[in-house]
């Protein structure tokens, strides 16, 4: 059973950078309709927490899929991973640099994937610099290493499952994305959308959570913010990335079994035959 915070501070990176098993993975992801100047691979190429590897969620994907950054299978991710010298016995510590996006979505892939030694860079990189941590620009030479994948698929819903629960009221359904976008009242990024939330759902913007330094709220304000703290929860959003923050948020009160709807908005809203529901929960 996982237990303890699912995040380490700057300063808790900073004594222990130079242990053998830390791999350190900067998951940096700029959604494209964000118009970012620069994509995560550029940004991690200009400068990096030393020795950190850079983990693409579109490309550590499923293939054959219009759904973006799908969760690949097992053999898949760990054919990828083995090539970032993540594996067996090693402690992965995950940041990004705007806000918990991607990082979050990679500390649960690797636990979807049994892979249970692994936090979140609290603050992210933003964090590391405030701390006076080094950086670098080369990129590291990771030597391949084994990694067993033992999957979880009680973390991970599909669109049959998420409709179940929506009608069986079986479980708490709780929306990372804008209020807007949740009530219908604002529009979804993605062309041919419609905004709206699925029937039953909650919302708690994934923004909510997040400190103006960039750091995860404490437990006490998230307890405020989060329903059903220890209820069977799923957690979705646009696509499936801001969703693992509202994750990452629950097991920080101690809640580690919360599942992730991986195709959410994207995949729900595309099939005329799903039911969408507006205005307020």
């Amino acid at each position: 059973m996982e237990t303890g915070d699912p995040l380490v501070t700057a300063g808790w990176l900073k004594q222990n950078i130079s242990a053998p098993d830390i791999r350190i993975v900067d998951a940096t992801y700029f959604a494209p309709f964000h118009n970012s100047p620069k994509t995560g691979r550029e940004a991690w190429a200009e400068s990096h927490i030393p020795g950190a590897v850079f983990f693409d969620i579109d490309a550590i994907a499923a293939p054959g899929t219009d759904l973006p950054h799908m969760l690949p299978d097992p053999i898949l991710f760990s054919s990828r991973v083995r090539k970032l010298g993540i594996g067996d016995g090693n402690r992965v510590i995950v940041y990004d640099r705007n806000g918990f996006c991607a990082a979050a979505r990679v500390w649960w892939m690797l636990r979807v994937m049994g892979h249970d030694d692994v936090k979140v860079l609290d603050g992210g990189f933003g964090a590391w610099q405030a701390e006076g941590g080094e950086i670098e620009d080369l990129p590291p030479g990771p030597v391949e290493r084994h990694f067993t994948a033992r999957v979880r698929s009680d973390l991970v819903k599909d669109v049959n499952q998420i409709a179940a629960a929506s009608n069986a009221a079986s479980h708490a359904i709780v929306d990372a994305r804008p209020a807007g976008r949740f009530t219908g009242e604002a529009p979804e990024p993605r062309e041919g959308l419609s905004s709206g939330h699925i029937p039953g759902s909650l919302s708690v913007p994934s923004s909510q959570l997040i400190n103006p330094d960039g750091t995860l709220k404490s437990v006490s304000a998230l307890q405020g913010l989060l329903p059903n703290h220890h209820a069977p929860t799923i957690t979705t959003c646009g696509s499936g990335v801001t969703a693992a923050i509202l994750a990452l948020a629950y097991a920080r009160l101690g809640n580690w079994d919360v599942a992730v709807y991986d195709g959410s908005w994207t995949e729900w809203a595309a099939d005329p035959s799903r039911p969408i529901a507006s205005g307020a929960a």
